[in-house]
């Protein structure tokens, strides 16, 4: 081949692998890092578009051979290199492509834990506690009532009477539960509709996003001063994805998440991979981007220097995988597939709790090959990877849902995947048993270690008095009854108002010279409703949250 042949082929390769490769990395956004697979899949695409271009223009059309097929003449072509050189420099980009695939593939074996079982039961380090110690008896206005898809239905149901956004914007599915202000809560933001609603509303960014009280079951779209200008739904360089990988070309980012902070400030937390085995092996968290979701400013920290009010850094896939690490992995890699030796696995599903501030992944740690009861279970922590493991035997989740089901099949109920508490000092599954909509009904609680100790109830209340009633019985507990700090107050009532709740009616009370909020519950003490304003009234009561719980009253 002659010199201006030479540098056609070459000006044709570049051409071919810039077009292509700025393509692909504008839409895939794969991160320049070794540890990243996609970065590979990146560089091999590009070594198969340079091998064939370089191919490609190197061979010619050496002659034709015709044939006679079917009655009509067909032209065959028959392609040679044109020179030995051009042959030579197609061979070694063909040998590079495979260079490159070879060593994917021996990294990914290197890096599995078929050779570094070892490594890999030690990425979590695990704590063994005492459930009654860390597991306090909450206040019921900080235990989460809903699962995330019935906050979905919540949410949407919300933002349909928006009558002036439902037509542009709608409700991401992302709906992270975080602790806000001390209270559980989940968090989606508004989304755009359509590229064309883009171009029409991207001048002012997404005016909100969805908050719902997972106690109350209240929500609200909040809506903001200035909108969101970086989302997943945003395009071009606002796009999130992208807006991220241009200020940090070589971070590995997991899955993003949207929180908010104490002043209910949009931000996303983009968490970055750190590879600890081998090329693509032993994935934990090592840094943290926070995004602010208004304006784009970026801050970078390493994983324990994330500020407190971020809740979401481990994801809870990432947190169960490496406990199955940690639980199979002791006696090495064919010992978790052959005998399986001492073998914990996590259990399917998990929920979360609000525990120290922090909101911590639970799931129920089995044997191998069990698969109706359960050994213990684990508490991971969604920021730090803290995990604890409490020795607590007893019910599956999936077998306790059944049987808080079989409480109310007539009326075809489901149950959401169970929330653990402390209930007496016992180990409780607590459950809401949702409708064929996906809306709350009633709630259920169920005792871990006896799990033929099941409670329904209309109301948490109702239920929890149902349960401890239903424990006395059984002989689980001395007493039916919680012990309570109570106190006594009396006064002229100031100001009383009637209001629903859960499906049954409350009157809150105002005493005059007093502070408090007093919750007096029609269904326990019914003779609430002879009582009007001016009236004495004497409350033996105790402190449950924002609001005094009304005992007793004459």
């Amino acid at each position: 081949m002659s010199k201006k042949g030479i540098v056609k082929v070459v000006i044709i390769a570049l051409a071919a692998l810039l077009a292509v490769g700025f393509g692909y990395y504008y839409v895939v956004l794969p991160p320049i890092n070794i540890h990243a697979p996609g970065f590979w899949l990146f560089v091999i695409v590009l070594s198969v578009v340079l091998t064939a271009v370089v191919g490609l223009a190197a061979l010619t059309e050496a002659g034709a051979v015709y044939n006679n097929m079917m009655g009509r003449e067909v032209k065959k072509a028959k392609y040679e290199f044109k020179s030995k050189a051009t042959k030579n420099v197609f061979k070694l980009f063909a040998f590079i492509t495979v260079t490159l695939v070879v060593i994917f593939i021996i990294g990914s074996i290197l890096s599995s834990e078929i050779v570094n079982a070892s490594k890999y039961q030690q990425l979590l380090n695990v704590e063994t506690r005492n459930f009654a110690d860390d597991i306090k008896e909450v206040s019921y206005d900080q235990i989460p009532l809903l699962d995330k898809d019935s906050a979905a239905t919540i949410g949407n149901r919300v933002m349909g009477t928006m009558v002036d956004m439902v037509s542009q914007f709608e409700v991401s599915d992302l709906y992270t539960q975080i602790n806000y202000q001390n209270k559980p809560v989940r968090v989606s933001p508004l989304q755009y509709g359509s590229l064309i609603k883009w171009f029409s509303n991207k001048s002012s960014g997404i005016p909100g996003y969805i908050r719902i009280d997972m106690t109350t079951q209240q929500a609200e779209c909040v809506r903001l001063e200035e909108g969101i200008k970086y989302s997943m739904s945003d395009h071009f360089g606002r796009n999130i994805y992208r807006h991220l990988r241009f200020a940090y070309p070589t971070y590995i980012f997991d899955d993003l998440n949207f929180e908010i902070d104490e002043n209910g400030t949009p931000y996303w937390i983009c968490p970055v991979k750190k590879y600890n085995i081998g090329l693509f092996g032993g994935v934990t968290i090592g840094r943290v981007v926070l995004c602010n979701a208004v304006t784009g400013e970026m801050t970078d920290y390493a994983v324990e220097d994330v500020p407190e009010w971020v809740d979401k850094v481990f994801k809870a896939e990432l947190l169960i995988e490496l406990y199955d690490y940690y639980g199979t992995l002791r006696h090495g890699f064919l010992n978790s597939v052959l005998s399986q030796k001492d073998c914990l696995v996590t259990t399917e599903g998990y929920n979360y709790i609000a525990l120290e501030d922090d909101v911590w992944v639970y799931t129920g740690i089995t044997s191998v090959g069990q698969d109706e009861s359960n050994v213990g279970f684990v508490l991971m922590n969604q920021r730090t990877m803290e995990t604890r493991y409490y020795v607590v035997s007893g019910a599956e989740e999936y077998s306790a849902m059944s049987s808080a089901e079989g409480k109310v099949q007539h009326l075809g109920y489901s149950a959401a995947f169970p929330l653990l508490i402390n209930v007496g000092g016992e180990p409780t599954y607590f459950m809401a048993l949702k409708d064929s909509s996906g809306l709350v009904k009633c709630y259920a609680m169920l005792n871990i270690e006896k799990y033929q100790t099941v409670a329904i109830g209309d109301s948490v209340s109702e239920c929890e008095s149902n349960y401890r009633k239903l424990m006395a019985d059984s002989g689980i507990l001395t007493e039916s009854e919680p012990k309570r700090d109570e106190k006594k107050a009396s006064g002229k009532i100031e100001k009383i108002i009637q209001t629903v709740i859960d499906g049954n009616s409350h009157f809150y009370v105002l005493l005059e010279g007093r502070q408090e909020l007093f919750d007096v519950s029609v269904a326990e003490l019914v003779d609430i409703v002879r009582y009007n304003v001016g009236d004495s009234v004497t409350f033996t009561y105790y402190e449950e949250g924002n609001a005094a719980k009304v005992t007793q009253l004459k």
